[in-house]
């Protein structure tokens, strides 16, 4: 099979991060375009005709949208090196049950933390900070998500840590007076090559602010 390899992408997307660490993780060579949201490519919209979103993969012209079916498409082609996902089918299903997870409840809380004011932001700030309780359980006193090795939960929900510190200034909180232990693990994954690599999360923050000036939300 050839190698032929292209991420769609846009900088500040923690799902376009999941498929850069995948790849970063398997040694794979790849071409990276950064996408104009607000102006989308013509070759974005051709090779995710339906959602029309990033990350898209193009593996040989052949496109893979969608970014935790990105992560276990890399994790089978490059299947000789640093499996992400664990062989075993009870275990792997309950690594897509955490990454699911990740996506509806993490993700879902932390967005609405910047989106909302009073009420809202408060039941928002307490639903993500009991979300990441739920992730810490799971965690137990392992190193990673999937026990001692790096695997494809910590590839799911590592980059929403570059978006903590804009939940944090958007909320007027602290991640870690209430969960310390995901910040460790996070930590403990920075020290890897494939996820130094993530944006700052100051820069994601001026992103936000930017963001926030775009949508006219104060």
């Amino acid at each position: 099979m050839g190698n032929k390899a292209m991420l769609l992408d846009f900088w500040p997307s923690p799902f376009g991060m999941r498929t850069r660490i995948a790849l970063a993780e398997k040694g794979v060579k790849y071409e990276y375009k950064d996408e104009d949201l607000s102006n989308k490519s013509e070759l974005l919209l051709a090779m995710n005709p339906v959602h029309k979103k990033i990350p898209v993969f193009v593996h040989n012209n052949k496109p893979v949208c969608e970014s935790l079916i990105i992560v276990e498409y890399i994790d089978e082609v490059w299947s000789k090196d640093k499996p992400l996902l664990p062989s075993d089918p009870y275990l792997k299903a309950q690594a897509r049950f955490w990454a699911d997870f990740a996506d509806k409840k993490v993700y879902e809380s932390g967005a609405r933390i910047w989106k909302t004011k009073g009420e809202e932001q408060e039941k928002a700030k307490k639903d993500f900070i009991e979300n990441l309780t739920i992730l810490v359980q799971q965690l137990g006193d392992n190193p990673y998500f999937g026990g001692d090795t790096f695997g494809y939960v910590d590839v799911a929900i590592i980059p929403f840590y570059t978006w903590f510190y804009t939940f944090e200034m958007a909320g007027n909180f602290k991640v870690e007076e209430s969960c310390p232990k995901v910040i460790e693990w996070a930590k403990r994954c920075l020290q890897r090559e494939s996820v130094k690599a993530l944006p700052d999360p100051i820069k994601v923050y001026d992103f936000f602010l930017e963001l926030k000036k775009m949508l006219g939300i104060e």
